[in-house]
């Protein structure tokens, strides 16, 4: 018999609304002095951000940077309640901005090391882990409805604007790059129908999960290892200078959906999930089986026929997302296996987090 987790009722979308269009999220909490320097000034306070310094001393992973990288990105996507639009061309911000991504980089472009030869790392993104502490076996084998649960609220911060990030490359490609790619967007973008938007099965998921589905709902519990991993797609998307990394993310990603959504997909239904909620991962891995084709092919191929030169700069972009998916899914499956949480407050407390002080994690 099907059953479906109890749907969360504090903050629960009004009903008729569509899934996942809800609106900006509040601020959340800081977790650290960069942060809480982001937050003042989003919410008016006039005190002087952080230099060079502050952001040199930082840990370029830690909470602390990935927070506040976030919450300047989010600023050029639906921003937060009660910030004004005008946020987004704060030069104060945009200066710390670009000093916590050039530190982002600089540590990324540190720990990926290896060939600059594309195809080479996308070889290597097909090859399963011989070891099999990825999340998505973790779960196929082992996981509980409460991870599965948990798993989707972690995703959720990218899930509810998937391929948002990745549109901000068609400006900057043309010919046989820009027709896949915008090919592969109008399916992620539902082929013209609202209902078949890729963020808006995610959003259906969450709710046969019980979960809520409002649009960064769940920022204040999840970690910097997810935070980065959403953050890579915009300093790769924000710039032009970083098309060719852009490319090689989304080729990293499209690459290594299709067997990994088929696993979801089964641990949903082995837990007695609701079909609404395996659809989101059905749906991707005939999609993506397909993408995945017609990126290295169309988009990689004609992005490198046109620019060559940028070859080194799309296997960077492979290898960062694989470099920062490893580091994810290396601390979700260390909390499951000591039996504790891969969230930093289970997700009941949300509202309460949601509501709290702006203090240090």
């Amino acid at each position: 018999m099907t059953t479906t987790a109890p749907r969360a009722e504090a903050g629960r979308p009004p009903e008729g609304a569509p899934a996942g269009t809800e609106g900006a999220p509040a601020l959340p909490p800081a977790r650290g002095e960069l942060s809480a320097a982001v937050t003042g000034r989003l919410r008016g306070r006039p005190a002087a951000l952080p230099g060079p310094g502050a952001v040199e001393a930082a840990d370029p992973y830690g909470e602390d940077v990935q927070l506040a990288l976030h919450l300047c990105y989010e600023l050029h996507y639906r921003g937060f309640a009660g910030v004004p639009d005008t946020a987004e061309g704060d030069l104060e911000l945009l200066r710390l901005r670009v000093l916590l991504e050039d530190r982002f980089e600089e540590a990324l472009r540190a720990g990926c090391e290896g060939s600059a030869r594309p195809e080479e790392v996308f070889e290597a993104l097909l090859t399963e882990p011989p070891d099999g502490r990825g999340v998505s076996r973790f779960l196929l084998r082992h996981g509980t409805l409460r991870q599965l649960r948990e798993y989707a609220v972690l995703r959720s911060v990218h899930q509810l604007r998937e391929s948002d990030p990745h549109a901000w490359v068609l400006p900057r490609l043309w010919g046989r790059a820009k027709a896949g790619m915008a090919t592969v967007l109008y399916e992620e973008f539902g082929c013209g129908r609202e209902e078949r938007v890729h963020a808006r099965l995610y959003a259906d998921l969450m709710r046969a999960l019980g979960l809520d589905p409002r649009y960064g709902h769940y920022l204040p519990v999840v970690g910097a290892p997810v935070l980065a991993t959403a953050n890579l797609m915009s300093l790769f998307g924000l710039r032009r200078a970083r098309r060719g990394a852009l490319v090689g993310h989304f080729a990293a990603l499209e690459i290594s959906s299709p067997p990994a959504a088929s696993w979801h997909a089964a641990a949903l239904r082995r837990c007695g999930a609701d079909e609404a909620a395996a659809r989101f991962y059905d749906e991707h891995v005939e999609a993506d089986a397909v993408h995945e084709q017609l990126v290295r092919r169309e988009v990689v191929g004609g992005l490198l026929a046109e620019e060559p030169g940028l070859a080194a700069d799309v296997a960077f972009g492979a290898r960062a997302t694989g470099l920062l998916e490893d580091a994810l899914a290396e601390s979700v499956v260390r909390a499951w296996q000591t039996g504790g949480s891969a969230l930093r407050a289970p997700v009941e407390e949300t509202e309460e987090i949601e509501e709290g002080t702006e203090e240090e994690a």
